[in-house]
């Protein structure tokens, strides 16, 4: 049987902020971002708040019918940056908690390796419910977009934050780009590209 997706809109942000919040509280780069567990349950909140609104409004959310997995888009033209681009990270920050610079400087980091010169699928966050893991949810919420990027001749693009999440990528035809990004004194991330699929790769 499939999974039921539908695209999520303003009405879901309560729950959909609530599932990222509680998925994502105990992440490698939100603890990195948010040090000490009675801040990060503070504070991480306001993040995951900012991240939906943007991608609601520069992209698009796609989500369980039944609200237990929830997965942040952009489509990314090639040569997406503009100047003003730059001050991106800083207004996240004076959104979200003016006094950590690890909010911007996340932003910056990831901002810098972000590939431009062709458009792609970029998958900023996918989220599941802790009590319904191992389910396949986060799978069939991205195979949904990646089939599409096969057909259309679409790239893909992500930042894995685990070791867990980067193996699950690479199954899914994602390939580590070479060079990790490494947070000061914090944690390691992957960033991974996928080629778009032809009709019998895709059946191998």
């Amino acid at each position: 049987m499939g999974v039921a997706i539908r695209r999520a809109g303003e009405g879901d942000r309560e729950d959909v902020v609530r599932l990222l919040d509680a998925a994502f509280m105990q992440d490698p780069v939100s603890s990195w971002i948010f040090p000490g567990e009675e801040y990060r349950l503070r504070t991480h909140g306001a993040l995951m708040g900012a991240f939906f609104d943007l991608a609601l409004s520069e992209g698009y959310v796609d989500i369980t019918e039944d609200g237990a997995a929830v997965a942040l888009w952009w489509s990314v033209p090639a040569g997406e940056h503009h100047e003003g681009d730059d001050d991106g990270p800083a207004l996240l920050r004076q959104a979200v908690d003016a006094d950590n610079e690890r909010v911007e400087t996340v932003g910056r980091l990831t901002e810098a390796i972000h590939p431009t010169d062709r458009a792609h699928e970029y998958l900023h966050l996918i989220a599941v419910h802790p009590d319904r893991q191992g389910e396949g949810l986060g799978t069939a919420l991205v195979t949904a977009v990646l089939d599409r990027c096969d057909r259309e001749g679409l790239h893909a693009y992500l930042e894995a934050s685990n070791t867990r999440s980067r193996d699950l990528y690479t199954r899914l035809g994602f390939a580590f780009m070479g060079t990790t990004l490494d947070l000061p004194d914090g944690p390691r991330m992957w960033p991974m590209w996928r080629e778009p699929r032809t009709a019998g790769e895709a059946a191998v």
